[in-house]
């Protein structure tokens, strides 16, 4: 299935080169995507399935959009 994902801030590094695109095997979970993407799934503190928050176990579907957030701070 083709997804799209978008990786932010700290996470950018591991964003695919086809981000609108990407290649993702049927029934994938967000936790089974980060582990295709190599992050350490300790780094990801926010995952956004088209537009809404969703857990790691959430399983993705073909045309989904994914965002992948670190740990956000401020001062």
């Amino acid at each position: 299935m083709i997804i799209s994902v978008k990786c932010f801030a700290t996470l950018a590094k591991f964003q695919p080169k086809d981000s609108d695109g990407f290649e993702l095997g049927d029934g994938t979970s967000v936790a089974g995507l980060i582990e295709v993407l190599g992050i350490d799934p300790a780094e990801v503190k926010i995952i956004f399935l088209n537009g809404k928050h969703r857990a790691p176990e959430a399983i993705i579907a073909p045309g989904d959009r994914v965002g992948l957030f670190p740990a956000v701070g401020g001062g």
